[in-house]
């Protein structure tokens, strides 16, 4: 299914779920509603839909962290440029997700609908101390780590893992060229599970609507314009201080440039479908010499999300906001850190960030129902997101191509 298709169908889905919801909503208590409709059909679809996203979580963290390890960690081709570039690309995600968590508590988004967590996936995560946080971190286990989905400490052996890849030679080469194949085969399943999107947004916004006053989609309203502002404020000040200052370039003249590259990966909302423009546009727009743009521009593609960063960040606040439940600082340093990591070796291609994001609402005890709430607008989302990503992996480079004198300004200035 093509990008436009499946937001189309996505929309189609939202707008039915929105209207089957609206003509049951006044039967809401009925027997037969209750029983066969919300609680019924609606409540399994959408349940069956959850669950699948759920199941992708740890094989695609996993896998797909231990192949993007296995291409960046050698250092023989990483060097100085490979670790400038990925200190960058780590801490503009810890910088992105950061913001859009303290916007979100000043604004406040999402407070006062208070929605029943009744029949929900809800536990609430047990308080740690940070060095419990960081201890736990590190797994004596990994099977049981990865039977019991345990993602940071996934998320920290797949490091390792790919990491080690490298150093073990014909082996390695075997191995890595293994996980290659079967990340293949789960980027498959995941584009088989979006597919099922529309579905899933029907069921779930149909019950949402049947069995929630219909005030509270107000708020909805706040977290997608939320976003939006963070997304703004990280892609001109943040990338524009990145390029003014550490890049030592005229921000106007680096936007203007990067036009088409943002429209395109607005029209794809993936990363790694833009690549080709990105990298054109770096080489011949920019002016970066090919030694480092071929580097940094695919690694960003990997684990550069800041726009997805963003959304996990205000999804977070949002949901914890709509159930009436108080995250310690601790719940959100783990969101910062949980959401920075899992964006290392994450594919670019549209709709990850929502798999991804239960991985940081399961992390921090949120029920993932919430999800429903903002999944129909969140195409909409992703794809200004993917354009803010490919804004960043395109700005850091600048900055770690500035560092080597790799700028050919006369291109740049042209």
């Amino acid at each position: 299914m093509t990008n436009k298709k499946l937001t189309r169908n996505i929309l189609i889905g939202m707008a039915l779920g929105i209207i089957v919801g609206l003509i049951f909503h006044p039967f809401a208590d009925g027997y037969w509603v209750k029983t066969y409709i919300s609680g019924g059909v609606l409540h399994l679809v959408g349940q069956i839909f959850l669950t699948l996203m759920k199941m992708l979580v740890v094989p695609l963290v996993f896998v797909s962290i231990v192949c993007g390890a296995s291409n960046v960690a050698d250092p023989k081709s990483l060097g100085r440029i490979g670790g400038k570039t990925i200190i960058l690309y780590v801490c503009t995600t810890a910088i992105a997700i950061t913001l859009a968590i303290v916007v979100s508590l000043l604004f406040q988004v999402g407070k006062g609908a208070n929605i029943s967590t009744e029949n929900l996936s809800f536990h609430a995560a047990p308080a740690q101390s940070f060095l419990e946080t960081i201890l736990n971190l590190f797994t004596a286990n990994p099977i049981n780590s990865l039977a019991e989905g345990h993602l940071l400490q996934i998320i920290i052996f797949a490091l390792l893992f790919g990491i080690a890849i490298n150093f073990a030679k014909e082996a390695g080469t075997r191995i890595k060229n293994w996980f290659d194949d079967i990340n293949e085969v789960i980027m498959s399943l995941v584009s088989i599970i979006i597919a099922l999107t529309p579905y899933g947004v029907f069921a779930l916004i149909a019950k949402l609507v049947i069995t929630t006053d219909l005030d509270k989609f107000v708020y909805v309203l706040g977290y997608f314009f939320t976003v939006l502002i963070v997304l703004f404020i990280h892609l001109f000040i943040t990338n524009g201080i990145l390029v003014g200052i550490l890049a030592r370039l005229n921000p106007i003249t680096f936007f203007k440039k990067m036009l088409r590259v943002q429209l395109f990966a607005f029209s794809t909302a993936s990363s790694n479908a833009t690549l080709p423009v990105t990298l054109e546009t770096a080489e011949k727009e920019i002016g970066i010499n090919n030694k480092v743009a071929s580097f940094t521009i695919p690694l960003g593609a990997t684990i550069n999300m800041d726009g997805t960063a963003i959304m996990q960040g205000v999804a977070t606040v949002f949901i914890a906001h709509i159930y009436n439940i108080d995250l310690s600082l601790g719940a959100y340093l783990m969101v910062i850190l949980t959401a920075t990591l899992s964006s290392i070796g994450t594919a670019g291609v549209p709709g990850i960030g929502l798999i991804t994001l239960t991985l940081v609402l399961t992390q921090v005890g949120l029920p993932i129902e919430g999800i429903a709430l903002i999944i129909g607008i969140d195409r909409i989302l992703d794809m200004v997101r993917t354009a803010v990503n490919v804004t960043g992996d395109v700005s850091v480079t600048a900055v770690v191509a500035n560092s080597e004198k790799q700028i050919d300004r006369d291109i740049y200035y042209q």
